[in-house]
């Protein structure tokens, strides 16, 4: 229930804390409500005392502290009512110190694998992550009707089967381990560039999935897609200071000033990417991080080792077979200096593409915006175009909708 006296700046607090902490605050009370419906509508009720108190009391010095006891509160209450024991009570009134963080328990209940591969993920990114359906849906390539149901039946398969509060030890580690990385990624890129909410890219998301990459790693020191997977984002995230200028307009990788690149992070993706190829369990996640060093290390456009770009994608879709995947390599091909008909071959990888690909990618506005550069590099540029109006209108991202605005300014 909102303010009889709105505060637009109470409002946009409590949308920063809940956007960046929820997450968290879920996580927390899932642990000892055991029940993520449950858990949702106390920090829910949360929010909602906060719209009440905050416009009278004042913005707390802490926001999501105020949050969390509020939230704590409203679990002791939930506790009380079913009669649950006082050690239950005791673990709500006072921080636990666990190893590892309550997220990335979280993390692994959401990944089990009584759930569906793509319910999974979906409830990860909303119950751990604090992502919208929209946002979810985006990243995705999926409708949100068709994720909101995801979430629903996998809330309720694991109520069903009591599935355990816990990270699996032992042997059992290891088998969640894919859904658990894809999600993180996921994250990542949701932080890395946003897919919905007006914003150009979401810091607080992209730390969030490199913290917990990084306790992956703690956790799973030999296992090495967890460290590809950590050396990945590391090499993406040395990036950042590059990727927007003053006027918060997206810079495409061609034109940024690499002297603003974090060299130390660079070095430091590049020691995991080492660490990760000694354990000898080549993977996704490592090839990817070796496309994005070659990228890193490069030290102009003009010096970028194409032609490796074109083999290390060859090795990725060996591996991982996506149409995103695919769309990648055909930029790279597009660039090789040594293809002959580079754009001309790019597209007609694209156009090759199985028809359930192509459908997949009609939702993605990158696939738009390459077919557009490709166009516009045969000469053909009305379909260029087109295909530049086809991006642009699955595209609510507003740096990357200026970056298409002004391609088709200039024709």
């Amino acid at each position: 229930m909102a303010s009889a006296h709105p505060d637009p700046r109470v409002h946009a607090e409590l949308a920063r804390t809940v956007r960046e902490h929820a997450g968290r605050l879920t996580a927390c009370l899932v642990r000892v409500l055991d029940d993520f419906a449950a858990a949702e509508d106390v920090v829910q009720d949360a929010v909602e005392t906060a719209l009440r108190r905050w416009p009278v009391d004042g913005i707390p010095e802490h926001p999501d502290a105020w949050l969390l006891t509020t939230a704590r509160r409203r679990g002791i209450d939930v506790l009380r009512r079913r009669a649950v024991q006082r050690d239950k009570l005791a673990r709500l009134r006072w921080p636990v110190p666990s190893e590892p963080d309550d997220r990335l328990k979280l993390l692994f209940t959401c990944c089990h694998p009584a759930l569906p591969p793509a319910a999974r993920i979906a409830l990860t990114l909303r119950a751990v992550c604090g992502l919208t359906t929209a946002q979810i849906a985006a990243a995705l390539l999926a409708s949100e009707p068709a994720v909101s149901r995801r979430i629903t039946r996998a809330k309720r398969k694991i109520a069903d089967a009591r599935i355990p509060y816990r990270v699996p030890a032992g042997d059992d580690l290891p088998d969640r381990l894919r859904e658990v990385l894809t999600v993180i990624y996921l994250l990542f890129n949701e932080g890395y560039l946003a897919s919905t909410g007006g914003r150009t890219h979401a810091p607080d998301l992209a730390a969030d999935a490199e913290w917990l990459a990084a306790q992956l790693a703690w956790l799973m020191p030999r296992q090495p897609e967890v460290l590809g997977l950590l050396a990945l984002i590391r090499l993406h995230r040395a990036r950042a200071a590059a990727r927007f200028d003053g006027g918060g307009d997206l810079v495409p990788l061609r034109d940024q000033d690499r002297a603003r690149w974090d060299r130390d992070a660079i070095a430091e993706g590049v020691r995991l990417l080492e660490r990760a190829a000694a354990l000898r369990g080549p993977g996704p996640y490592q090839v990817q991080a070796a496309i994005v060093a070659c990228h890193a290390e490069a030290p102009a456009w003009d010096d970028t080792d194409w032609p490796q770009i074109v083999v290390l994608y060859d090795m990725l879709l060996a591996m991982a077979p996506s149409p995103v995947h695919r769309l990648q390599r055909a930029i790279a091909l597009h660039h090789h200096p040594g293809s002959r008909g580079g754009a001309r071959n790019a597209l007609a990888d694209l156009d090759a593409l199985p028809e359930n690909d192509r459908a997949t990618l009609e939702r993605y506005p990158p696939y738009h915006a390459t077919r557009a550069e490709l166009l516009r590099a045969l000469g053909r540029p009305a379909e260029a175009r087109a295909a530049d109006g086809r991006a642009l209108r699955l595209t609510a991202n507003p740096a990357q909708r200026a970056l298409i605005e002004g391609r088709l300014t200039l024709g």
